[in-house]
């Protein structure tokens, strides 16, 4: 088992170095099309351990990480958002920023600066979870905003699939 987690690790690597090599060779934005790889989602060998590590360190439901992991990129480490979100729980620049990631790809820091994040906005909603989800998909000055869930479908359709994911 370790033999083949250094194996996936290896490739990881090889795939960042050849993402990087491509940007320099294109010359091309960072987060466009042609610089993001399309990959399979990750193995539940892999994602059962990461998800329960970080939902235990943050204290919080390991479904709930696993549900906005699965809405946000399908289990998919190399995603890559149209508007900049990256990872398995598309971590938006700002947030890679506020909790220093060095690199979004890797699964075990997006996943677990994702889980603070969550931690961080179910503590400002005060446990409500919609307004949480809401305020990861749609940012919290949205939420606030709107003082509650923003009147946009997309955030609505992620709350509601999120949560009907926890029953």
């Amino acid at each position: 088992m370790e033999k083949q987690r250094a194996a996936v690790e290896l490739q990881r690597d090889s795939v960042r170095k050849q993402r990087e090599l491509a940007r320099e060779w294109r010359q091309s934005d960072p987060i466009s099309e042609e610089a993001t790889l399309d990959c399979g989602p990750l193995p539940e060998i892999e994602l059962s351990p990461l998800i329960d590590h970080a939902a235990q360190e943050h204290q919080i439901d390991s479904k709930l990480v696993r549900g906005v992991m699965r809405q946000e990129s399908a289990f998919r480490p190399c995603a890559v958002s149209p508007k900049g979100a990256r990872g398995l729980m598309q971590l938006m620049p700002a947030t890679v920023e506020q909790f220093k990631v060095e690199d979004p790809f890797d699964p075990k820091e997006n996943v677990g600066a994702a889980a603070a994040f969550l931690k961080q906005l179910i503590d400002k909603y005060k446990g409500d979870l919609k307004l949480a989800l809401a305020a990861y998909n749609a940012g919290p000055a949205a939420v606030d905003k709107a003082g509650g869930i923003p009147d946009v479908k997309e955030t609505q359709d992620y709350v509601e699939s999120i949560l009907s994911s926890l029953k």
